[in-house]
Formats: C-alpha cells, sequence, structure tokens
C-alpha cells in the first residue's frame, strides 16, 4: 500500500500566529484539510474529502457564511482531492472507496466527486447530522453536500477487536481490513480516526480529535489561544473529547516507534508527513490502472 497525503484546501482562519502557531506578523493563520489516499492493488480509497469542487464553484450555496468569513479557504480547483488524484494519472472512478472520520463542511466537501465511491462512516455520526439539532450542527453539516447519501454504509461504534486499547470498526464493506476506523466522540458524537496499517507500522489520522501538533506533549500539553478557542465551540462532548485527546498522547508516549498520530488540520505535522512520503522510495506499492474504473 502507498499512501499519498493530500492538503485539500487551506483554511486561512483569523488569528494569525495566536491560530496556527506560525504566521507572526499576519492576520491570519494557515491549516490544512490532511486527507490520505489509499493506493491499493484494485483501487484507491480515499481517507476524508476536504472541500470539493461544488464548494469552490459556489461556496456560499455549500458553506456557512459564519464559517467562510472566520475560515477563509482557498477554494481553488486545483487543490480538491478529485483533481490531485486526477494529477497523480487516476481517475475520479477509481476511488472506490471513502472513509470519513466526519461529515463537517471541510471534511465531507468533497463526497459528490467521486461518484463510484461506498461512504463508510459511524451511525452516530450519520444520525447526527441528520437531526440538526441545533444551530452550531446546521452551521457545520451541509446537506448540499451529500448527493452521495445513498451510497453511505453506517457502522455500530463497536464492531471489531481493540487496537492498542481503542474501541474499532473493523470490517467495513469492501474495504481492506488493514483500514478501520477508530471512534473518537468528542468533536462531534460520531467522530472518528481512521487506522492504516503499513506493514509493521500504522498510519493513525486522528482527523479532528485535536488540532495542533503539541497537543500530543504528554508532559506539557498545549495549543493556541485561537485553536483552543475554536476546539471548544465545536465540541459535541467536552468530557469524551478531553479523555480521548489524553488517550492519544498516552498511545504516542508508548507507541510512537509503530504509530504516528497526526491530525487533519495542523500544517506542520501535513507538510512533514507529505515530504517524508515523497521520500520513501523503499516503500512497496502495486498502483491501480490509472485512468480506468477498478472493481472493488
Amino acid at each position: 500500500m502507498r499512501i499519498h497525503h493530500l492538503n485539500c484546501v487551506s483554511a486561512c482562519p483569523l488569528g494569525g500566529l495566536l491560530m496556527d502557531g506560525v504566521s507572526a506578523g499576519s492576520l491570519r493563520g494557515r491549516l490544512a484539510s490532511h486527507c490520505l489516499l489509499l493506493e491499493l492493488a484494485d483501487c484507491l480509497v480515499l481517507v476524508d474529502t476536504g472541500y470539493g469542487l461544488n464548494d469552490v464553484a459556489s461556496p456560499r450555496s455549500r458553506l456557512d457564511p459564519v464559517f467562510l468569513a472566520l475560515l477563509k479557504p482557498e477554494l481553488r480547483e486545483e487543490m480538491t482531492a478529485v483533481r490531485q488524484i486526477q494529477a497523480l494519472g487516476f481517475n475520479e472512478s477509481d476511488v472506490r472507496h471513502i472513509v470519513l472520520s466526519h461529515l463537517d463542511f471541510d471534511h465531507a466537501g468533497g463526497l459528490d466527486d467521486f461518484p463510484e465511491a461506498t461512504v463508510h462512516l459511524l451511525s452516530d455520526e450519520r444520525n447526527a447530522a441528520a437531526a440538526q439539532k441545533t444551530v452550531l450542527d446546521r452551521m457545520r453539516y451541509r446537506p448540499a453536500q451529500w448527493g452521495s447519501e445513498a451510497r453511505w454504509r453506517s457502522y455500530a461504534a463497536n464492531m471489531g477487536e481493540p487496537w492498542f486499547g481503542f474501541d474499532t470498526v473493523r470490517c467495513l464493506d469492501g474495504v481492506t481490513e488493514d483500514v478501520f476506523l477508530v471512534p473518537l466522540v468528542g468533536h462531534t458524537l460520531g467522530h472518528a480516526g481512521v487506522a492504516v496499517q503499513q506493514r509493521e507500522r500504522w498510519c493513525f489520522y486522528a482527523a479532528d480529535a485535536y488540532f495542533f501538533h503539541a497537543e500530543m506533549d504528554l508532559a506539557r500539553p498545549r495549543c493556541t489561544p485561537g485553536l483552543s478557542a475554536y476546539q471548544t465551540l465545536m465540541e459535541q462532548n467536552r468530557g469524551q473529547r478531553l479523555l480521548n485527546q489524553q488517550r492519544l498522547r498516552e498511545l504516542k508516549a508508548q507507541q510512537g516507534s509503530v504509530v504516528e498520530i497526526f491530525c487533519a488540520h495542523d500544517m506542520r505535522e501535513y507538510e512533514r508527513l507529505a515530504a517524508t512520503a515523497s521520500l520513501e522510495s523503499h516503500v512497496e506499492a502495486v498502483p491501480v490502472r490509472r485512468g480506468q474504473a477498478s472493481t472493488a
């Protein structure tokens, strides 16, 4: 399996240095929309989608105006997942599965760009997004992005053997057993990370379980003021969010040599992993037949 790290449209939130920790002298910071493209022998699997083509073309009809103003995403077509995948020599029909951490607008905006893909997510997330119970729910969950809903497959939160003490949802319909969901409730009620086994190591996408790399420092966890406030604003279960962050710190401290943990929006994590992946020529990969739809 070859893993490609994609930044599927950066966000530029107000706050600069107080938001991302690096953008000194700027009113706005810079956050990644980190997604994974898994290149298997017979198909592609996408982990989250970032923003999509329709978000770029019609942002005001697809995205909440408050979040558009606050985050000011760089809505460039070439940065969408589908265009980056095409630039790698594939077609959108080669993506046969999308494993989704949660349905927030900046993670699910590209679902409709992959018409052959089955979408896998937790049932609790699907139900919470459909219920739209609060004003925040209606701002973050955007049904205009869900033309793929007939192809969604949802799963209860406990359906597999534990993984380093975490509950798992394994045996995703049609997906290799090396890829599975790990429930990490807190940011949303059905939020999940995605574990990917690559030889003897694990790649663990924690999505929005945390936002800033230093939050994973077991001895002295810290976050920028802007991202700390944003996480508090967006959380649906504070106790579970903070508990899962602590569990992730402990996982990193105990298993950091075999488990690479990263989140969705830290630009430094994204740039490091993308650079490392491009240099790892020793990683064995068997590409799908490029430019043709594959069978799952």
